[in-house]
């Protein structure tokens, strides 16, 4: 029976200690090599999200150093956009040559992807994502009085960041396309970094300052293509209660009632593991349907026996 699932990659899957383009491409060949398990699977279609904390980051910090009237730095949602279509391009590259070592006809799409948010969302108001590089204080002052529109503020004594608004994902311009591309045998890569943030006006949509989340986007992408399983691969792996203490334990199965529990009584930091499985959660509780969460390195046991921390709909 066919299963389309939803694979999510962090930004951290994609750059390694070396930002150069040359060390992220061979990064994304070797997460490509990982994910194969998945892509070979006949009774599998295979839809792609991704990360772009990093690469946002860096970019930003390029253009803050070449910032003039003449080459002016370009705002939010078109850096987002930039980005997609960079890790997209190496994505392409890094999948095209993992199918052409396992013998394999495919074509990869990746979109260049429009998430639609509402205007009135309260994140537009309580600015919490930070992005970009650190700033002293007397940096930090100076990019205000350059940028009146910015807000900056000190991050856990590490330093001075700018943060923007981080609203919820609720719809995705481009999700009508996904289904004809899946047909055609493609894989498909969308959604990078949570989609470019967009509202509606009266003609159109509207790029705006924001940074989506993106697990809480692939949860919607998720739902919108009526995915059988939303998958998101981090770092950290699977999901542990009271990780790092003496008495931690590995969450395996658990409905997304219980789940909502261990949210509500703190078990999960905020910046680190509450987003991924909050987002997984989400998906789990709307759709009835399966979200898992597990390590790259875990891909070959998910296939084989779906071994991951696995949230049921309740």
């Amino acid at each position: 029976m066919m299963r389309r699932i939803v694979v999510a990659l962090g930004g951290n899957a994609i750059l390694a200690s070396d930002p150069s383009a040359n060390a992220q491409q061979l990064s994304l060949e070797n997460t490509a090599e990982q994910l194969m398990p998945l892509v070979i699977d006949k009774n599998v279609e295979l839809i792609i999200t991704h990360g772009n904390g990093p690469q946002v980051g860096n970019l930003l910090l390029q253009q803050l150093g070449s910032d003039s009237e003449k080459n002016p730095a370009m705002p939010l949602d078109t850096v987002g956009a930039m980005t997609q279509g960079q890790i997209g391009y190496w994505m392409g590259q890094a999948f095209t040559k993992a199918f052409d070592k396992h013998g394999l006809k495919k074509p990869f799409v990746s979109i260049v992807t429009r998430t639609v948010v509402e205007a009135t969302d309260p994140a537009f108001t309580h600015l919490t994502k930070p992005i970009g590089p650190f700033y002293t204080e007397e940096e930090s002052e100076k990019l205000k009085s350059q940028n009146p529109d910015w807000q900056i503020v000190e991050d856990a004594g590490r330093g001075y960041r700018r943060v923007v608004a981080s609203p919820l994902p609720v719809e995705m311009l481009e999700a009508d396309v996904i289904e004809p591309l899946l047909n055609a045998g493609a894989l498909v890569c969308v959604s990078g970094g949570g989609g470019i943030p967009v509202i509606k006006v009266e003609r159109g949509y509207q790029g705006v300052e924001a940074v989506i989340d993106k697990d809480f986007s692939a949860a919607k992408l998720a739902e919108l293509v009526g995915a059988d399983e939303l998958v998101i691969f981090t770092s950290g792996g699977d999901v542990y209660l009271n990780y790092g203490k003496p008495s931690q334990s590995l969450l395996t199965e658990v409905t997304s009632s219980e789940m909502n529990s261990y949210i509500n009584d703190g078990y999960f930091a905020e910046g680190s593991m509450k987003p991924k499985v909050a987002a997984a959660t989400l998906f789990a509780e709307r759709t009835g349907k399966i979200a898992t969460i597990t390590s790259l390195d875990n891909v070959k046991n998910f296939v084989k026996n779906g071994a991951g921390t696995r949230i049921i709909g309740s």
